[in-house]
């Protein structure tokens, strides 16, 4: 058995059902599993030593941060000429074609590079969404790369079937036979699904979009998914553009053709859900519909501002995602909470709350920006295990070093300043009990080295195209 004792925390925020926040922390796991958390000399009174004792008494630790929304494979495509200044369908047909010379090597690349980044944030589960499978990738390919890092990862198996001659927006060359997505749907189901508490690895099944499958494919993913018991994943409602191809090819808005296709429940989330009206998010809050928001990708692309305060004011479970690293272009998941924070104010000027004589709306808090970065984007995926640092939960934490120039001046509200102040690095990023980031340093990957061919890999694909 492994013990990991973190002492003297400077202050500890623990998203407990309390929302403690302890000064003097300490948090003591055997296992990769908390056994308490509460002041320095509380814990110490249980559990004195362990084979790994830390003094964190200028940081701050919070729960590990969860990416609810992620295209890993984009790394390689950030900031292309082309691409910087388009709206999303036109952004992805821009991309198609570079993203169809991907090998299995270059998702192995992406997917460590994309998780360096989330990892350095804070973050320790990721769910990403892949969605296109070319020359002999696999969706196995993102998974071993991912159990080498280090980090949680919810693995998505994303389909595209209906292509530019059947009236879809990829090109045909980048889809795939219907029959042999459920198929592999079920393959990787079977061989790398694990439902235990404290899961490193598990599989959700997530058609790209409404504008790229078919309908058929979406019923039956849902029975799939359903018969083996796991989550349902798709982009939906992000723009104007596909609310009008929704209503133009199904005579339904996007909710209504997510529930016509008996595509809502506790175990569905949606990525975006940015044109959605008050009587959709009624819908969402009455089937447990989650929403992972993703306030750079919206902003990136000019999609629009999402809704996220009535979201969470009708009870719907929201989460963040950093989306894809070619409409962000970044995968900073502390970044994202503030970006949230922040769009979601302007919401709140946009929408007149300035006009004399009105009362101000409510604004996004810095502790609610962590609250859905954490507790919601646990939620959303459906974990109890994660999200809060109690016992019975996983060792998942991350601390930031409040000594850092970017917090100088800020430590009236340590907590707050995390979010207000421009977010930084992570010192440590623990998962399970396991360093991936100590002293602010990857420990399971060459860092050099990967970018050195990450960088490689994104060049070739360019000059290919």
């Amino acid at each position: 058995m492994s013990t990991l004792l973190i002492k003297h925390i400077g202050l500890l925020a623990t998203m407990d059902d309390a929302r403690r926040e302890i000064g003097d922390g300490a948090l003591f796991a055997r296992d990769g599993l908390i056994e308490h958390a509460g002041t320095t000399a509380e814990v110490l009174a249980h559990a004195a030593d362990a084979d790994i004792v830390l003094d964190l008494h200028d940081h701050l630790v919070l729960p590990g941060l969860v990416n609810t929304h992620h295209h890993f494979y984009q790394t390689l495509t950030r900031a292309v000429p082309a691409a910087q200044d388009a709206n999303l369908f036109n952004w992805l047909k821009t991309l198609y074609p570079i993203w169809a010379g991907m090998t299995p090597e270059d998702i192995c690349l992406s997917t460590q590079t994309a998780l360096a980044e989330l990892a350095l944030s804070g973050c320790t589960t990721a769910s990403d969404h892949l969605y296109i499978f070319p020359n002999g990738a696999r969706l196995d390919d993102e998974i071993h790369a991912a159990r080498e890092l280090g980090l949680r990862l919810h693995a998505s198996r994303g389909s595209m079937s209906l292509g530019e001659s059947q009236g879809g927006l990829p090109p045909d060359r980048v889809v795939e036979d219907e029959a042999s997505i459920l198929d592999d749907s079920a393959r990787l189901v079977e061989d790398y699904h694990d439902p235990q508490p404290g899961a490193l690895t598990q599989i959700v099944l997530a058609p790209c979009s409404p504008f790229s499958v078919t309908p058929d494919l979406m019923r039956e993913t849902a029975r799939l998914a359903r018969q083996y018991g796991v989550h349902l994943h798709t982009h939906l409602a992000e723009t104007e553009d596909e609310e009008q191809f929704c209503i133009e090819q199904f005579g339904h808005r996007p909710v209504a053709f997510m529930e016509s296709l008996e595509w809502v429940g506790e175990d569905v989330w949606f990525a975006h859900s940015v044109h959605v009206n008050d009587d959709e998010i009624g819908v969402y809050a009455r089937t447990g519909c989650g929403v992972a928001h993703c306030p750079s990708s919206n902003m990136r692309l000019a999609s629009g501002i999402a809704p996220v305060l009535k979201l969470l004011g009708a009870g719907v479970n929201v989460g963040l995602g950093v989306d894809g690293s070619a409409s962000n272009d970044g995968s900073h998941l502390l970044g994202e909470a503030r970006q949230a924070m922040l769009l979601s104010r302007l919401g709140a000027g946009v929408s007149g709350a300035s006009r004399s004589g009105e009362a101000a709306p409510p604004l996004m808090t810095a502790r609610q920006a962590l609250e859905i970065a954490t507790r919601g984007g646990a939620a959303v995926l459906g974990r109890t295990d994660i999200g809060s640092l109690e016992p019975g939960k996983c060792a998942d934490f991350f601390a930031l070093d409040l000594n850092a120039l970017d917090f100088a001046g800020g430590l009236h509200d340590p907590l707050a300043a995390a979010v207000f102040c421009q977010p930084v690095k992570a010192a440590y990023t623990v998962v399970g009990g396991r360093f991936i980031v100590k002293d602010g340093q990857l420990t399971t990957v060459d860092l050099p080295t990967l970018v050195e061919k990450h960088n490689a890999a994104a060049k070739r694909l360019m000059a290919e195209v």
